[in-house]
């Protein structure tokens, strides 16, 4: 079955093949390789000592079959040599093992090559392979995935061996209902992008006031809300906001805008709180902060797809496909309450998303 070596063959390179079927509709299984010459890179573990080892095709069928192994999974890739795995167990008579096809996950946008993805951080697109760009364990619970989530995500698309590019977003959704009910809710406005409303009827001084950090869980504790006559607002908002206009202050209430001013290329605005109005049907919710010296600036980082084709093909240069701009970081104001925050904590910072 397999040719042996009998002599030292010095410098010349040399491998141990399986006599199968030089016929067979596969290559990969026409004689395949089994074992191969290893001398230009000593082992990690045995150094020099060995200078033949197993191949893939070779180990496989019988670590399995000695571990007791009773169905390999194995991505669909692998096909073509299913016979070669069986053919190996019956030629050496150890067990047989069942194996149990599966299609890989593929998700658009995405890079599985670890090739690939070694250049990618070699060349400073990446941290490292706990990117949370990076379709690894690592990198996706960096970005926030949770175990739970993984399982479920998992559980629920089985071992389909039909091979699709999948969106992103399905993965995330599952993320999004195991964090939802527990995540704490805090507010932040954009630095660059802030405009100030004066509250002409607003408080004399900032008072605090004690809310929930979730509307719906108060398990997850609770937060101090400040109120003052000057409060910060985005831009976009503030830059749609007519005079007259109804608005409401989220988690405070109803305001009518008194006076709007636009030059010098900046907005400011004066408004008066009708906080006995409780009609909030039709009025635009906005999200606000009281100007504050208990205020901090955070550093937010937001994150796009580290690959700018869906579906990369086998051919495609890392170097064409990478996406250059697929990290942006800026900076807002956010509440004092952030102040407690520890690493790798989630939460949901109110009309931004879940950081």
């Amino acid at each position: 079955m397999l040719n042996g070596i009998t002599k030292d063959w010095g410098d010349k390179k040399w491998c141990i093949r399986g006599k199968m079927n030089m016929s067979d509709k596969f290559k990969c299984l026409r004689d395949p390789v089994f074992f191969r010459m290893k001398m230009d890179i000593p082992h990690h573990q045995t150094g020099t000592k060995y200078k033949a080892y197993p191949t893939y095709d070779f180990a496989c069928p019988i670590v399995d079959s000695i571990e007791g192994v009773t169905h390999a999974l194995r991505t669909s890739e692998y096909n073509d040599r299913n016979n070669g795995y069986a053919w190996l167990q019956k030629v050496l008579e150890f067990r047989p093992v069942i194996i149990q096809d599966y299609s890989k996950l593929n998700f658009i946008s995405t890079c599985l090559s670890k090739r690939k993805l070694k250049w990618i951080i070699e060349n400073g697109f990446a941290d490292s392979w706990e990117d949370p760009r990076f379709p690894t364990v690592q990198g996706i619970m960096r970005h926030g995935m949770t175990t739970m989530a993984l399982t479920k995500f998992m559980l629920e698309n089985g071992a389909s061996r039909k091979t699709v590019n999948m969106e992103w977003d399905k993965i995330w959704a599952v993320n999004k209902d195991v964090i939802d009910p527990v995540v704490p809710r805090y507010t932040a406005i954009s630095l660059d992008n802030k405009v100030e409303i004066t509250l002409t009827n607003g408080p004399a001084e900032n008072k605090f006031e004690t809310h929930p950090l979730h509307p719906k869980n108060p398990a997850v504790g609770n937060k101090t809300v400040e109120y003052g006559s000057l409060v910060y607002i985005e831009n976009d908002d503030a830059k749609d906001l007519a005079v007259g206009e109804k608005i409401t202050l989220m988690n405070w209430g109803n305001a009518v805008i008194t006076a709007k001013d636009e030059s010098n290329g900046k907005i400011s605005i004066k408004a008066e709180l009708k906080l006995d109005d409780k009609d909030y049907k039709k009025t635009k919710k906005l999200t606000w902060i009281s100007k504050s010296e208990s205020n901090l600036e955070v550093t937010i980082q937001e994150l796009d797809h580290i690959i700018n084709k869906e579906k990369v093909e086998e051919d495609d240069k890392i170097e064409d496909i990478i996406n250059r701009n697929s990290s942006i970081e800026y900076t807002v104001i956010a509440e004092g309450n952030m102040r407690s925050l520890k690493k790798f904590d989630k939460i949901q910072l109110s009309r931004r998303g879940y950081f």
